[in-house]
């Protein structure tokens, strides 16, 4: 399971939601994806430039945990 850190990023950076559309070009709806459980739908290119944005590498917006067992068998 990939889940976002953009928000948290942002909030400690001081970078507002519309700030960083402005700075990256990239859309609201797709801002919003990113900082959302849809950062999966994110191509690395949109990621890419957030992380440029926020001066952060690409692999601290997200946190990747490993998808739960079934123990339920």
């Amino acid at each position: 399971m990939i889940v976002s850190k953009v928000k948290e990023i942002m909030r400690e950076k001081g970078v507002t939601y519309q700030e960083l559309i402005k700075r990256t070009g990239i859309s609201g709806d797709t801002v919003a994806r990113c900082r959302s459980n849809r950062i999966k739908e994110c191509s690395l290119g949109t990621l890419e430039a957030i992380a440029s944005a926020l001066g952060v590498t690409t692999k601290a917006l997200y946190d990747e945990h490993p998808a739960k067992e079934n123990t339920n068998s």
